[in-house]
């Protein structure tokens, strides 16, 4: 019954800005890790960036400088700011946590749907 819920996809110029949003619903006991990933077409789906429950972050190198990761525990969400963006950027967005649901002492991971966003040169 866990639901990642995502947010803040669209169209945008190069140089602009979007902020993804992901929020955690259901029943679990804890999140330990929520990040985004994202896959272009053509391309394997690769890590943009990732937050621990303890606020670690780690960025893919290609978005490092100009993508900044956060997450409100209270809410169980996780935002992606993006600036600077590029047509490089442009892909499928997916919401990614490492969870600990109720029904299980194992940690499981969960994924949103996904939200496009396009850069346009």
């Amino acid at each position: 019954q866990v639901q990642l819920v995502e947010s803040g996809g669209g169209l945008v110029q190069t140089g602009g800005s979007l902020r993804l949003s992901c929020a955690a619903s259901g029943r679990f006991f804890s999140i330990n890790r929520m990040g985004w990933y994202r896959q272009a077409p053509g391309k394997q789906r690769e890590l943009v960036a990732h937050i621990t429950s303890d606020g670690t972050t780690n960025y893919a190198d290609s978005v490092k400088d100009r993508f900044s990761i956060s997450r409100d525990n209270a809410r169980n969400t996780v935002h992606l700011q993006m600036d600077s963006l590029k047509p490089e950027d442009t892909a499928v967005y997916y919401c990614n946590a490492d969870l600990h649901p109720w029904y299980t002492a194992d940690v499981r991971i969960f994924w949103g749907q996904g939200t496009q966003v396009t850069v346009s040169s």
